[in-house]
């Protein structure tokens, strides 16, 4: 459901994925991912249908024809989105909503490499995070909920006083194992598919408007 304007939400700790969510990469995400489904010869519209939100190598594992060497085709998809910066840009209004924050209460849980998503930070400008647990630092990716789960103990959060901002379903299905509640960042285009989970089209009509008495963080939606 569209969080109707006026709506509130409170947290003590926020946690953000990135792509998609934060940041618009598809453009460069999927042109990196077709070169490299040509590179291997597998089916690419397959491919994409299953691609965003996973860790790359999850993805490359499940794949990738027998026989290929996962670390190397790993190695070969980060290198081609680390040069493919095409329409990578910052989603509305996601700028001024993380400069709002206090920095301590939010941090970023990522199914990107940790050299990607520093790579995409500084490309689009946004505020850089104090706390950063990318893919490749954890066993499980989503819709595992152990980056998540990892997330909320490094906030020192109890789960149920933590929001999850996501977009993809795997995404959701991870911050919602975890305990946490998830507010999706949907696009007119994926709208349709949330039926079941509070979404907002982007950052825009987003705002912090401080504490409330009990010391949790208060948002707001609408202008």
């Amino acid at each position: 459901m569209r969080l109707p304007e006026g709506s509130r939400l409170t947290a003590r700790g926020l946690l953000f994925d990135v792509d998609g969510t934060l940041i618009d990469s598809h453009l460069g995400v999927e042109k990196a991912w077709e070169r490299w489904a040509a590179r291997v010869g597998i089916d690419w519209p397959h491919l994409l249908a299953n691609l965003h939100g996973r860790r790359m190598v999850d993805t490359i594992q499940r794949f990738a024809p027998p026989g290929v060497d996962v670390a190397q085709e790993c190695a070969w998809v980060e290198q081609a989105e680390l040069t493919t910066d095409d329409g990578i840009v910052p989603i509305a209004g996601a700028r001024a909503f993380l400069e709002s924050l206090p920095p301590e209460c939010w941090m970023v849980v990522t199914s990107a490499t940790r050299a990607l998503a520093l790579h995409r930070f500084a490309l689009t400008g946004l505020p850089r995070p104090r706390r950063l647990l990318p893919g490749d630092e954890i066993q499980r990716g989503k819709p595992d909920p152990q980056g998540y789960a990892l997330g909320i103990e490094a906030l020192g959060c109890a789960a149920s006083d933590t929001l999850v901002f996501e977009d993809a379903r795997v995404g959701i299905l991870a911050g919602r194992a975890a305990g946490a509640r998830v507010l999706a960042i949907a696009g007119a285009e994926r709208a349709e598919h949330l039926d079941d989970v509070d979404w907002i089209p982007d950052f825009s009509t987003l705002s912090y408007e401080g504490r409330d008495a009990r010391g949790q963080l208060v948002l707001r939606v609408g202008h």
